[in-house]
């Protein structure tokens, strides 16, 4: 489904207002993994717009990794015959890279981060995030000056509660669990990034994004944020799968944007940095009231039960994961965009 262009720009135009040191950039050759997902393309998409707002005295190279040619999605369309833009067909399950040119940055954003994807797909949603991480890492050797990879707040595993999760904060996962292949594989790609840190100097900064939304989620993605929007889209009624009371801080896809490049150029090497909103934690129900208010449509209804999920979605069984961002903070980030206002772009960038 085709974004609406005139939000998209705005939201570009935040990221780029709202981060220090772009300038860092000027001239640079920056590879996008997952250019094709949610967030990659965003992540491509500001770098591109850095070069159209003359933002940077010389123009951003852009290489944005995407699983298959063949398969891209309609999304990348409209960038081909960006002259500063490269596609490149990047197998990420195997630990050797070829035929890249040197690169200056990285963005490592390919991953399964759907959990509809972790009973059908375990295997392919480790590998992205290890041997992924492993193989670009050796590729880029020496050469690079910022590899950020992204990684996740599913690496804390059980230690959700009342106490705001630093990145300090210990968690258990069960390895044994199917549903473990997403967290332990982010925790395992961290590892690696620190390894690569301590043993090479390599200069390798980690983001612990929460759950982020925004123009271009999927609309199979499964998950209860992207489900209810496009309830709204359609003019549907939302309907909860069981109690509702499970609360999330929910961030808008340009707040968690800056967030990342704010990381890139001003994190410590080697360090971790939560991305969220703490200050929009909402209920799932809170979530679907949220979204019924913004709708284009008048009386649409939440309603709730105790009907499972679809076959092959893993849910978390977390009922709270509430995130500290005061490390992201002091690097001069902020969150500015509201559940209110965050879902009414998202719902409106589809109409």
């Amino acid at each position: 489904m085709a974004i609406k262009t005139s939000i998209l720009n705005e939201d570009l135009d935040s990221i780029v207002g709202n981060v220090a040191g772009w300038g860092k950039l000027a001239g640079q050759t920056v590879l996008i993994t997952g250019a094709a997902g949610f967030l990659g393309n965003y992540l491509v998409r500001t770098l591109l717009h850095l070069n159209a707002r003359g933002v940077v005295e010389e123009p951003v190279r852009v290489i944005a990794g995407v699983r298959s040619m063949a398969s891209m999605p309609e999304r990348l369309k409209d960038l081909e015959g960006n002259r500063e833009l490269t596609f490149a067909e990047l197998d990420l399950s195997r630990i050797a890279i070829t035929d890249l040119p040197p690169i200056d940055y990285v963005v490592h954003a390919a991953s399964n981060a759907s959990p509809r994807f972790y009973g059908p797909d375990p295997v392919g949603t480790l590998l992205p995030n290890t041997v992924g991480v492993a193989a670009l890492l050796t590729a880029c050797g020496d050469r690079h000056k910022g590899f950020l990879f992204i990684s996740s707040s599913e690496i804390y595993g059980a230690a959700g509660g009342e106490v705001p999760l630093t990145e300090a904060s210990p968690g258990t996962l069960d390895s044994a669990l199917p549903r473990s292949c997403y967290g332990e594989g982010k925790r395992a790609g961290e590892a690696l990034c620190v390894a690569w840190h301590s043993q090479y100097g390599a200069p390798v900064f980690i983001a612990r994004p929460f759950h982020t939304y925004g123009p271009g989620l999927a609309e199979d993605d499964g998950r209860v944020f992207a489900d209810f929007t496009y309830n709204a889209i359609r003019e549907e009624d939302i309907h909860i799968r069981g109690d509702g009371t499970a609360q999330r801080a929910f961030c808008y896809v340009s707040d968690a944007i800056a967030g990342f490049f704010s990381i890139l150029f001003w994190g410590q090497p080697g360090q971790a940095y939560n991305v969220a909103n703490a200050d929009a934690e909402l209920s799932v129900r809170e979530l679907a009231e949220v979204i019924v208010e913004v709708a284009p449509s008048p009386g649409l209804k939440v309603t709730v039960s105790d009907e499972g999920y679809r076959p092959g979605y893993m849910p978390s069984k977390l009922q709270r994961l509430l995130p500290s961002t005061a490390k992201l903070e002091a690097l001069g980030w902020r969150a500015r965009v509201s559940p209110r206002e965050g879902f009414r772009r998202t719902i409106g960038a589809h109409l």
